[in-house]
């Protein structure tokens, strides 16, 4: 019985990890290597034009309902560019005109 419930497990948490996240402070392109703290220049000249452009909002408002600098766990405003590249979805969100975060998504 204890297989029989090990196996489900294992087999759920394949399923799980087939269709996955990654957040990473950085992403080779090619020779390069894109980082968080990165200009917007930087991200089209390694990865062109985005497929896709949304703007993510978060709480974290200042005074007068501009954007504040961000803090470390909260979340700003921003803008995520959507790419596809080597079979995977990558999101890179900008704030200010900086990266802030670099996301990975297998297909």
């Amino acid at each position: 019985m204890h297989r029989n419930l090990f196996a489900g497990l294992l087999v759920c948490l394949l399923f799980v990890g087939a269709d996955r996240v990654v957040a990473t402070d950085s992403l080779r392109v090619g020779s390069h290597v894109l980082v968080v703290g990165d200009s917007a220049a930087t991200v089209t000249a390694l990865l062109g034009k985005p497929s896709h452009k949304s703007h993510a909002k978060g709480q974290d408002k200042g005074r007068h309902g501009k954007r504040a600098r961000p803090l470390a766990g909260k979340a700003v405003s921003g803008e995520q560019w959507q790419y596809r590249h080597d079979g995977r979805v990558i999101v890179v969100t900008l704030v200010d005109g900086r990266v802030s975060d670099i996301d990975e998504r297998s297909r």
